[in-house]
């Protein structure tokens, strides 16, 4: 029986794309076309224009990686984005950990990183009608068998590089489906403190010194969280908060 503030689970519907420009596009076009419901998910295994964040592209070797949208009804007010920002990074940090191991991390405010290095991120685009948040398209990229990577790429890692298995693709990315149904479901109960606390506590580079970048400054400071509206809390002879796009982590 479905009731009305029944909601079907994430994958209850996946849909594998030969080739697409990009996920989150192709996602965003099924709702303008009414055709999509919350929990379609929709994986490529080929995107020709992916989408990274703020503007850059998302590069990546045909069906070697996760490449997946998820439509999400997010049934929260907007302020709140950040938390569930939170929640899919924590549901691919859980996914990710499971193969690659206690060195996982996520990087402010949501890329997925093993040491110094990237192994995936998420693109979160979302469809408003006045101040209702109707819709979230869930985008999240994560390397899992390529070894090559594109140079311009500062520091890639996949979970073939960690571990030395292949994985596949799309299985991986139903089980990744799994990880973000269990994680909304803490965050539809409410659990957004406990889901706020958790994300800090993996963060990366949490309470260790870090040199960042604003414009064209480079400064030390020490990372001490992240505010529930998303911004990154740093302290050195002051106390700090950046907004996202504001720095950027100088990585060794």
């Amino acid at each position: 029986m479905s009731h009305p503030g029944h909601r079907s689970p994430i994958g209850h519907s996946y849909i594998i794309l030969s080739t697409i420009d990009s996920t989150n596009n192709y996602a965003m076009r099924q709702i303008q076309a009414g055709l999509a419901t919350h929990g379609t998910a929709w994986f490529a295994l080929e995107q020709t224009a992916g989408k990274g964040q703020r503007g850059k592209s998302w590069l990546t070797t045909p069906n070697q990686n996760i490449m997946l949208s998820v439509v999400i009804t997010p049934g929260l007010l907007p302020s709140r984005q950040f938390c569930l920002s939170a929640t899919v990074a924590l549901a691919c940090y859980d996914f990710y950990k499971k193969y690659a191991g206690e060195e996982t991390r996520i990087k402010w405010p949501n890329d997925l990183y093993w040491r110094d290095r990237k192994a995936g991120g998420i693109l979160i685009e979302n469809v408003f009608r006045g101040s209702d948040w109707l819709y979230a398209v869930v985008g999240v990229g994560i390397n899992l068998n390529q070894v090559v990577f594109d140079p311009a790429l500062p520091n890639p890692v996949s979970l073939k590089q960690i571990t030395g298995r292949d994985f596949d693709p799309s299985e991986m990315g139903k089980e990744l489906c799994l990880a973000l149904e269990n994680r909304y479901q803490l965050l539809q109960a409410g659990e957004t403190a406990a889901i706020m606390q958790e994300y800090q506590q993996v963060l990366y580079k949490i309470h260790q010194p870090v040199t960042l970048k604003k414009g064209a400054v480079l400064f030390e400071t020490t990372i001490t969280g992240v505010s529930d509206n998303g911004q990154l809390l740093t302290k050195d002879v002051i106390d700090r908060s950046f907004d996202f796009g504001e720095v950027e982590f100088l990585i060794r």
